[in-house]
Order: C-alpha cells, then structure tokens, then sequence
C-alpha cells in the first residue's frame, strides 16, 4: 500500500511518454514526501499537500465517504456485535467483498479492459500478463484470487474483531459530538501511522526468509493492476491488515476502523492500478497513482514506506526517481 507520490493536481501536465527510457511516464523527477515532515517546514507546500488530499475529490475523501456510507448502511450496530454471530460477521464480509470487487472491478474495466485512456499516463506500457508463474497461468485471475479470497477473509476478520471489542467494552469508543476534533484529525493521523506500520512490515517481508516463501508472490506482479494491491500471501495479509489493531489503544469510532482498513486495502488497489491519474478532457480529475511504489516494483529494495513520512529518506531506502538515487541505489548493493 502507498500513497500519491505528489499532491493531486487538477493540470495535466507532463501528460506525453517520458523521453526517458525506463518509463512510459512518470511525474515531475525529483517526486517528493509529506512537506510537512522536511526542514525547515514548507509551510504553504504542506497546506497544499493537505488542502488537496482531503478537500477535493481524492483516496482520502473517497474513503471517508465510503466509511460513513459502510458504517450508516452496511454494518451492524456496535452493540449487536457484542455476541460471534454469522448474521453481521458474514454481513461485513459481504460488504468487504462487494467494495473491493467494484472498485477495483471498475478500474480494472475502464483502465484494462476497455483501455479507455490508453497508455496515457501510464507508468509501463505494458498491461496485464499470462504465464505458469501466476495461478491459472493468468495474471488477473491470480490477483483477482488473493486479494477477494484471502485478502478480504483477513481484512473482515480484522474488523469483526475490532468490532467485537469496541461492543464490550475492550476498546474505547468516542462519537463526534463528543470529541469532534479528534474525530476528524484521526482521519490524516492514520495515513501517518499505516505510513510507520507500512515500512516496518515491508522491510521486514523483504528480509530472505520471508520474501522468498511469502512475499515474492506479491512481486511476481511487475507490470500491475487494480487487484495486484491486495495481491499477497495469506501471511503477508496477516502483517499487512495487523495496521487495524492501533485502534485497541487508540480511541476511535467504527468509522476510523472502516476508513482504515479501505485506506489499506482500497488505497493498495489505487496505487498498483499503474496510472498517474484518470483524465477527464485532458486533464487530471483524480490521482489514483503512486510512483513512489512504483519505483518499488522496478528497483526492488527502495521505498518501503509511503510518501505520507519520510521513513525511506530517514533510513536511506529512498528512491525520487533520479539518476542520482539510481546511482545511490546501486552502489548501497554492492556494501
């Protein structure tokens, strides 16, 4: 999971393939991090960064929309789920699987299948594969398997969980009309705290004797797509939902636990969708892409985090996608 390796823009800009060879396209070089994280703080770049990824049509306020919508239409009432019952956990399942087969269903149609903006954009020209090293010899069949049968059986566990323990008492529930401005600032603190748990977990996976038995599945997709998000091991999806169980210790609201669990799984499949953006008339309507992972998938062992903290900047890991962190790159491989 990742977020926009830049703030979302409204401009088309640098919208032709990139005379640079190893991309089809990618966003203004040298892409960046949170400015709120450098030294000393760009205040008005932060303003912007913030301004356009929660007050405009973005990952932030989509999944905010659609937490609200789960919580108001699609879950059970926080006291019914004191007691296991199939009734709401299978319902949360459902409704999982539902949210992640049409979002990234539809992204998946109008990107790939029907390749209504073409290669425009687009990271990689290349679009989905087929071979023996993917289950069905079919690349979207693959993903399509582990993202809607483990990814979402693990991430309803998670919840129901979370749910479970906010009905009896385990976890601390607020509302909004109590606590209404930790009711909204928690909704960009989670982006920073998937950002932490996110590069522990990833640079954990990519240690040998995890990589090779669970998370090299998740890399067999070099040329990606909506479902490879959320493509992963069973095992990988227990290190990667585990994000959800801050909430313990954390008071929240089944909303944030919503919005926290689609930041991971929704925002995954955002980010592998391989576009910068969706176009509308030439110009940019919503950033779905992250370059920042991006980089990841070409160059293997560089940014593990998200661009939300500078995680890989701190520990030297971070690519912004020059010939000189290229350069950087190569030479820390052969220490």
């Amino acid at each position: 999971m990742a977020r926009p390796s830049s703030p979302p823009t409204s401009t088309a800009d640098n919208i032709k393939p990139s005379p640079n060879s190893e991309w089809h396209y990618h966003p203004p070089i040298p892409i960046d991090n949170n400015p709120l994280f450098s030294w000393p703080i760009r205040w008005k770049d932060t303003l912007i960064y913030y301004r356009d990824s929660w007050l405009v049509v973005s990952e932030g306020t989509i999944f905010v929309l659609l937490a609200v919508l789960s919580w108001r239409f699609f879950s059970p009432e926080i006291e019914s789920a004191q007691n296991l019952d199939w009734s709401w956990v299978g319902g949360i399942w459902l409704r999982n699987f539902m949210v992640l087969l049409g979002v990234a269903g539809v992204l998946h149609y109008y990107f790939f299948a029907r390749k209504q903006q073409g290669t425009e954009l687009k990271y990689v020209p290349s679009f989905m594969s087929k071979g023996n090293r993917f289950l069905f010899n079919n690349q979207l069949w693959d993903n399509m398997f582990y993202a809607l049968v483990s990814g979402v059986l693990i991430w309803s566990c998670y919840e129901v969980l979370m749910f479970w323990a906010m009905a009896n008492g385990y976890v601390q529930m607020i509302t909004f009309q109590d606590h209404p401005i930790w009711f909204i600032l928690a909704l960009p603190l989670i982006f920073i705290w998937i950002a932490f748990h996110f590069y522990c977990v990833h640079r954990l996976l990519h240690v040998k004797f995890l990589y090779g038995p669970i998370h090299s599945l998740h890399h067999r997709n070099i040329a990606t797509g909506p479902f490879s998000g959320v493509s992963m091991h069973p095992v990988e999806h227990l290190f990667y939902f585990s994000s959800v169980l801050i909430h313990l210790v954390v008071p929240t609201h089944p909303v944030h636990i919503i919005f926290h669990l689609f930041a991971l799984s929704l925002g995954a499949v955002f980010g592998h969708t391989g576009f910068d953006a969706l176009l509308v008339k030439n110009k940019k309507r919503l950033a779905i892409g992250h370059f920042h992972h991006q980089l990841h998938h070409r160059y293997f062992d560089c940014n593990y985090g998200s661009v939300d903290m500078p995680w890989d900047k701190w520990f030297g890991t971070f690519h912004d996608g020059s010939q000189n962190a290229m350069k950087r790159i190569r030479a820390s491989r052969k220490l």
